[in-house]
């Protein structure tokens, strides 16, 4: 009966933090939900629309139906990383974590529950993105759980990175020097707007270490059927990452690295 009242418990404070970090998401829609769409709106007028019918056809696709699944996975990553990782810092900043980790919660919680928001602000971003896309071109799913399960795996991928980053990070702007420098040049150079194809030997052999190369060509199997690597590889190395940064994150709250105080 204890075990089962700590069960519930921690369920209860699970939902309790994924609540409040939705409605956060929700409350500031207009910084959250509204700067993504406009983004990736002006992405497809410009890329799409206007460098598109210069360059033609991709991969027996149109420019447009091509850069789609890209542009939803950027938006997803993006988004997923940047909301846990201000989030938490924000958490973090103003010492209302040392609240989350003196009670009885245990560290999967505190985690799972930040996560958990920041995947449902990626999906949230994904549907308005995809949303839009239709608005252009357009839009099938022939494999809808592979699409689905791309998306939810990318999500939580970078939400775990952005949990490390916020856990690391001393002031605001150590937040936005990984996505400036290290996961904005992944996501251009992961395939989201050309076929790896087209790259020289080299260039085609570098792409294959980028993570986002694999979640991009995951996602664009599940919209197009197409891929430039095969998906079970993708899926393997998603899960992975997966696996390595949810120890990594639990870890970091086991020992309260910058953290505790």
């Amino acid at each position: 009966m204890a075990d089962g009242g700590a069960a519930r418990a921690n369920w209860v404070a699970l939902g309790t933090i994924v609540r409040r970090e939705v409605m956060r998401i929700l409350r500031i829609w207009g910084q959250t939900l509204v700067p993504p769409a406009i983004t990736m709106t002006l992405y497809f007028l410009i890329f799409g629309g206007l460098i598109g019918s210069r360059i033609g056809d991709m991969g027996g696709f149109s420019y447009m139906e091509f850069i789609v699944p890209g542009l939803v996975m950027m938006s997803v990553i993006q988004n997923s990383y940047g909301n846990i990782s201000s989030s938490f810092f924000g958490a973090k900043f103003g010492r209302h974590v040392e609240e989350l980790l003196v009670s009885p919660m245990p560290g999967w919680v505190i985690l799972g529950g930040y996560v958990a928001g920041a995947v449902m602000r990626g999906l949230m971003v994904g549907v308005i993105v995809l949303g839009i896309a239709m608005c252009f071109t357009r839009v099938q799913i022939p494999h809808p759980l592979i699409t689905f399960a791309t998306v939810l795996l990318g999500a939580t991928i970078f939400s775990l990175a952005g949990f490390v980053n916020a856990v690391y990070a001393k002031k605001f702007d150590d937040v936005a020097i990984v996505p400036t420098f290290i996961l904005t040049p992944l996501t251009y150079l992961g395939g989201v707007f050309y076929s790896v194809k087209l790259l020289p030997q080299w260039a085609e052999t570098a792409t294959h270490f980028n993570p986002v190369f694999y979640m991009v060509n995951a996602f664009r199997y599940g919209l197009l059927g197409v891929s430039d690597v095969p998906v079970w590889i993708a899926f393997a190395l998603m899960g992975f990452f997966v696996v390595s940064l949810g120890a990594l994150g639990l870890w970091l709250l086991k020992k309260g690295v910058g953290l505790r105080s």
